[in-house]
């Protein structure tokens, strides 16, 4: 949200919930946020009912709505899910809507719902699964919508932002581009001082405008870079990295060492994702503080560089716990919060968002191949290679789920392996549905609607793939194998996300999607795996939809992967976010 008002050129501060209303006072207004509880629920955040004794505004969003409206004598109750993509129908153009079509899509993301309104507060919106989607109280400036309107997948969310903080807050909106990096400059040399920085450069985005951003607010001999290969990375990563950085003339600030045995060695059996991930990060941690002893560096007068951005912080259970841990990102394991809480990490970006990132990569100089580039996370490859001690069947859809995809001509199972999802802002771990056209066709209008229907209308599932191309046998006949992290799997995996990303340069098709995960699954038809195609759309990262590649395309993906030995079948993730999660763990 406070990203969203930073583009229309509105300061906004966050706090707490348990700030006292007094200090709000001194604002125009006052937005509530969403977050993963219940307000009936015991311990639920709540804030102090003299905020609405204020004259500011307020707009309530998701749970923000829920609480606003039970505050002001609404009744809120569970209902089922609604995730995604969802049509909104505007009853009154009053305030938020003014001038907007009836119609719109909104992204949603909720399991309880405004059932009943007192007195005094309108219904503006409703959905066909949430009747009171939207309502406002003119008369005192409270709003509140069920929706998202900061994520840029809510069809109209800048606009109603923009007339909640112009129409009734009164602010004057301006939106246009500002350069960040040299504020970002100004802050990284007063809060080193006279300290220098060992920064932990994966190559990826992030961490590489992080380190360009503080070499060009220190002296060279003051910031070193530690590129660690742990054997989990892309195919040609390092390489690529020693290249972005010779372009900047900083290729001699850079140490490569060689970690990969190490890491395999620590993940090998671990099947957990969570686990993964804090594995992960601590080896990292570990790696660093042998690297800063072998170079001599002294901990007193460095401090640990990252290229941590907001997301991480909020995925990772946020700075100050109120969001759910929806995975742990490895810049926030617990020993790097430790480093933290010390005061031994600087993160140039950590409240920034992918696409702010990038635009500030292409301000610094750093090719377009990089600031484009599809985000890879720092966990590499071990969390796109799903592992399982156990062995078990495919079983069948429901009766209600399959009458609904078999009218529509499609094959169906789930298949027992679980993924990561984002569900009412809470972290789901839910089973996979899988999909097989019985025309051999790709209707992705069709498969949209499976995939929300079948999210919403079952609490077993957050995710649903489409069979694309390789074995024939029926998905019913599915199995789960036993799998670990092993150099064997990580180098089919590499072999199949090098294909992909062949691919897609040939077509001149990689700019046309934000983010492509390929995902290994011991899922086997034939005594092999199964790869997933994730592609997907997005601006931050925070919400995404899964990407229309043009079919001809996708088949020729799959169908080279396919012929890849070891791989049995491919299938197409055709899920947004939420429910699901971009990356599968």
């Amino acid at each position: 949200i406070g990203r969203r008002l930073r583009s229309l050129g509105i300061l906004s501060r966050i706090y707490s919930p348990k700030t006292r209303a007094k200090l709000f006072a001194r604002h125009a207004g006052i937005i509530l946020s969403g977050g993963p509880q219940s307000v009936y629920e015991a311990g639920a955040p709540k804030i102090s009912r003299d905020v609405l004794q204020l004259k500011a505004p307020i707009l309530g969003i998701c749970y923000g709505h829920q609480l606003l409206a039970q505050m002001l004598g609404a009744k809120v109750e569970r209902a089922s899910g609604e995730y995604g993509p969802t049509k909104l129908f505007v009853a009154s153009k009053n305030g938020l809507f003014s001038r907007l079509p009836k119609e719109q899509t909104v992204w949603m993301s909720h399991a309880d719902t405004v059932t009943e309104l007192p007195r005094g507060l309108l219904t503006l919106a409703s959905t066909e699964q949430c009747r009171i989607a939207a309502f406002g109280g003119t008369t005192k400036g409270y709003y509140g919508v069920q929706f998202h309107p900061e994520v840029v997948h809510t069809q109209y969310g800048k606009q109603i932002l923009r007339r909640f903080v112009s129409s009734i807050c009164g602010l004057n909106v301006r939106e246009d581009a500002t350069d960040q990096s040299k504020p970002l400059i100004r802050n990284i040399r007063a809060r080193l001082g006279k300290k220098s920085v060992f920064f932990l450069v994966s190559g990826g985005v992030d961490s590489t405008v992080a380190f360009a951003l503080c070499a060009k607010a220190l002296p060279k001999e003051r910031i070193l870079g530690l590129h660690v290969d742990t054997g989990l990375m892309r195919k040609g990563e390092t390489e690529d990295l020693r290249a972005n950085l010779s372009a900047l003339g900083l290729a001699d600030r850079l140490q490569i060492i060689d970690k990969s045995t190490l890491f395999l060695d620590e993940l090998r059996g671990v099947i957990d994702p969570e686990e993964k991930r804090k594995i992960i990060g601590r080896l990292f941690v570990e790696v660093q503080s042998d690297a800063m002893c072998r170079f001599g560096i002294d901990g007193k007068h460095w401090l640990l560089g990252q290229g941590t951005i907001y997301p991480d912080t909020i995925e990772s259970g946020g700075s100050r716990g109120l969001a759910a841990v929806i995975k742990t990102h490895h810049n926030r394991c617990p020993e790097i919060r430790e480093l933290i809480r010390k005061g031994r990490v600087i993160e140039p970006l950590a409240e920034f968002y992918k696409d702010e990132v990038r635009e500030l990569g292409g301000r610094l100089g750093l090719s377009p191949k990089l600031t484009n580039g599809w985000p890879f996370p720092g966990p590499g490859l071990a969390i796109r290679c799903l592992c399982s001690r156990l062995a078990a069947k495919a079983e069948p859809a429901d009766r209600v789920l399959s009458s609904i995809v078999s009218d529509l001509n499609y094959e169906s199972a789930f298949f027992p392996i679980k993924s990561v999802g984002v569900q009412g802002d809470a972290r789901t771990y839910r089973s996979v549905l899988a999909l097989r056209d019985t025309r051999d066709r790709f209707d992705y209008v069709a498969l949209q609607w499976i995939s929300t229907r079948a999210c919403n209308a079952q609490a077993t599932t957050n995710r649903v793939i489409a069979f694309v191309a390789g074995s024939e046998t029926a998905l019913a006949e599915a199995s789960l194998i036993r799998a670990d992290l092993s150099a064997k799997r990580l180098e089919l995996l590499r072999e199949a996300d090098f294909i992909v990303r062949s691919r897609m340069e040939k077509s001149q098709l990689t700019a046309t999607v934000w983010q492509f995960p390929v995902v290994l699954v011991p899922i086997s038809f034939a005594g092999g795996e199964t790869i997933i195609l994730r592609p997907v759309n997005s601006e931050d990262g925070m919400t995404a939809d899964f990407a229309r590649l043009p079919s001809e395309v996708l088949r020729h993906i799959a169908d080279d992967i396919a012929k890849l030995p070891g791989v049995d079948a491919v299938f197409l993730d055709v899920t947004s976010k939420p429910p699901a999660t971009i990356e599968w763990e």
